[in-house]
């Protein structure tokens, strides 16, 4: 049976419409429910791809404009007759009605966002194009599509972060009820999504749900990140920069089970409603930054790593550095995940002590991903200093 493309249904394929096929028409089977995943070829979607496949009876279509930090390689090996890559842009509101058209999606899971932090301080307008109009684009494609007849199983998740929260004090933590208050322009512009997706649901009555998690970590996330950045630069002897006096905290949930709670959200979730997801795993930012030079040390010890000793280096705490802090650095994030655990059973699995050894293990096996998605360029450099005096 020939692969399934609109080139063979007659379709014209713009620039925008470019195909990479995965799938064939196997993957469309009876019985089998289509997701819709955007930002799928990124970090948290990649993995939830990973996880959705796990089920015989899902087919999942990617949707990735494929920026610096979403890449084909991030779905290497995936089964061929069950995954199909579309390029493009959820901004792009043609686009995205014909993914709805031609899919007919039982669920859409909302990843695709402009996440750093820094990237947004330097230049906020990327933020705002994908974070928010993605996310209109997509909502007015999904009232179209239960307007036309979408089948009754059908549900869109929206996917959004803590920050949109601000910043706490030394104790206390974001429920659902918590108001927003971001901080950075990234935050703002996923605070204002979130807004889309509530007022879509108590206006249109569509069936949305929207998650809020805490910070991610583990495989295929872009190295501009904390955990990456670090161990990468510990790996090659390049200092570990930290910001301010290192004592900014995160709760840090494995990325794998937030993908868990995401699908468990999809199925068990009630329509209008949000769950935060978290780790229940704080720590600042200096004792991420020590966890990962002992976990190096364990293994890989810097006796015996050339790059340690060419930066004149005997550890690799001694590679530590603290610098200007970011402006508008919340100071403190945590997640009360009460609500998700007490009505849809979920809670993660994964301590922190297992999943930063996960995920050391992953790239330093992993080296060649880690210098695809780079691209020669040096994606390591420090950000977000367009406010900083």
């Amino acid at each position: 049976m020939a692969p399934f493309s609109l080139r063979n249904l007659g379709v014209s394929v713009s620039l925008w419409w470019e195909f990479l096929i995965f799938a064939g028409c196997a993957g469309m089977a009876y019985g089998m429910r289509t997701v819709v995943v955007t930002g799928g070829a990124g970090f948290i979607g990649s993995n939830f791809v990973r996880v959705a496949l796990r089920r015989p009876d899902l087919r999942v279509v990617v949707v990735d404009k494929l920026t610096y930090a979403g890449h084909r390689e991030s779905l290497h090996g995936l089964d061929p007759k069950r995954c199909e890559l579309l390029v493009g842009d959820i901004a792009d509101g043609g686009l995205v009605r014909r993914v709805y058209e031609e899919y007919r999606p039982a669920w859409v899971v909302n990843f695709a966002a402009e996440s750093h932090v820094d990237r947004s301080i330097d230049g906020p307008r990327d933020f705002i194009q994908a974070n928010v109009v993605g996310a209109f684009e997509m909502l007015e494609g999904a009232r179209r599509y239960r307007d036309g007849g979408a089948g009754d199983d059908f549900r869109f998740l929206h996917v959004s972060t803590d920050e949109v929260y601000g910043s706490l004090g030394a104790t206390g933590a974001f429920s659902e009820t918590t108001p927003y208050a971001p901080n950075s322009p990234y935050a703002a512009s996923k605070a204002a999504a979130d807004h889309l997706v509530r007022a879509y649901h108590e206006t249109y009555g569509l069936p949305l749900l929207l998650t809020n998690c805490s910070n991610n970590y583990g495989p295929y996330q872009f190295p501009e990140k904390l955990i990456p950045l670090m161990i990468l630069n510990a790996l090659e002897g390049r200092e570990l920069p930290i910001y301010g006096d290192g004592g900014n905290v995160r709760d840090w949930l494995y990325v794998e089970d937030h993908c868990e709670g995401v699908l468990c959200v999809l199925e068990k979730g009630r329509p209008g409603s949000k769950y935060n997801l978290g780790g229940n795993n704080e720590r600042t930012n200096v004792q991420i930054v020590d966890r990962i030079c002992a976990a190096l040390e364990a293994i890989r010890p810097a006796a015996g790593n050339a790059a340690l000793k060419k930066a004149g280096a005997a550890s690799y705490q001694d590679l530590k550095r603290f610098v200007k802090d970011r402006p508008g650095h919340d100071r403190r994030y945590a997640i009360d995940a009460s609500l998700i655990a007490a009505e849809l059973g979920w809670w993660p699995r994964f301590d922190f002590d297992t999943g930063i050894a996960a995920t050391v293990d992953w790239y330093l096996a992993n080296r060649d991903w880690c210098e695809a998605v780079q691209g020669g360029e040096d994606a390591r450099r420090r950000l977000g200093l367009a406010a900083v005096g």
